[in-house]
């Protein structure tokens, strides 16, 4: 829509792209740092996570790129990770991976003391909230991609047709297109208020529904997109292949639930906060002598 920069920072040009990634990213923090403090997450947790989070950001975006660097070299032969463009379900796997690697790692040294484990003891709850985390900067991200004309639905011509939104693209120039991005962006917004409802609700099937909810749906407007994702293989793109996985990993951390028996809904840890007092209390007062 607005590919054009805005102005220049350092010398070096400023779009709307760059502005609504940032913006992603900040929102992101916001929900983590919010959602976090109001799940009483350690506070020392959410500081170490912050530094593990830049991590895993830089990492998943070095990921995307590569992601679409092979999706390229699957389909043209020729291996270019200077100029590919990203891909987000390749920084999602990528940066996930970071995370989890960086999070238990230096988790390990990070908390000693009376905060040694922590980092495991409160998994549970990152798992609970980094969706909601992606899903926002997700969101935000798509609305980039609006702007400068990427992940852009089929080219509807130079009359106005409804649904279509005037945007430039490398393909096609400046002309209507299906606008899957903000399809998509949409989407995101309308599976964040979802998910939020349940994360205060303290559901534990917050990561699965989420990675069964995108799969399905990437899987179905992946069709309708037009931009270069890399080559076909047996009917389906790179990303409806992903998109298999997410559901495949969704679905699989259900039945792992049930047959586990992990509660669908976290237990409140004032209650047991509660319990555990009281009984220290009456411990105490039959330990204390009596005149």
């Amino acid at each position: 829509m607005y590919p054009d920069n805005l102005f220049e920072l350092f010398g070096q040009g400023v779009n709307l792209y760059g502005i609504f990634i940032a913006v992603g990213i900040l929102a992101c923090f916001i929900v983590f740092f919010f959602y976090g403090k109001k799940d009483g997450m350690d506070a020392d947790l959410q500081s170490f996570i912050f530094y593990v989070a830049i991590i895993a950001i830089v990492l998943g975006f070095v990921s995307a790129k590569f992601f679409q660097a092979i999706y390229n070299w699957i389909e043209t032969g020729k291996f270019d990770f200077a100029s590919a463009g990203i891909t987000v379900m390749g920084g999602l796997l990528g940066g996930a991976g970071a995370f989890l690697l960086a999070y238990f790692l230096g988790g390990k040294f990070y908390f000693t003391g009376k905060k040694k484990g922590i980092h495991i003891k409160q998994f549970g709850k990152i798992l609970r909230l980094a969706p909601l985390c992606i899903i926002i900067a997700h969101a935000f991200g798509r609305i980039s991609c609006l702007m400068v004309g990427c992940c852009h639905g089929a080219y509807l011509g130079q009359e106005y047709v409804f649904g279509g939104v005037w945007m430039h693209t490398s393909k096609h120039g400046w002309g209507y297109h299906v606008p899957t991005q903000l399809y998509e962006s949409l989407f995101l917004f309308a599976l964040f208020a979802v998910l939020s409802v349940l994360y205060f609700k303290k559901s534990t099937l917050i990561l699965p529904i989420y990675l069964i909810s995108y799969g399905v749906w990437r899987m179905i407007i992946e069709i309708f997109r037009t931009d270069a994702r890399g080559a076909v293989v047996l009917g389906l793109q790179p990303s409806q292949w992903m998109s298999i996985l997410f559901v495949a990993i969704g679905v699989g951390l259900i039945l792992l639930y049930y047959f586990k028996k992990i509660p669908f809904k976290e237990k409140p840890e004032v209650a047991e906060e509660t319990e555990k007092t009281e009984e220290n209390t009456e411990n105490s007062q039959e330990n204390t002598p009596k005149n």
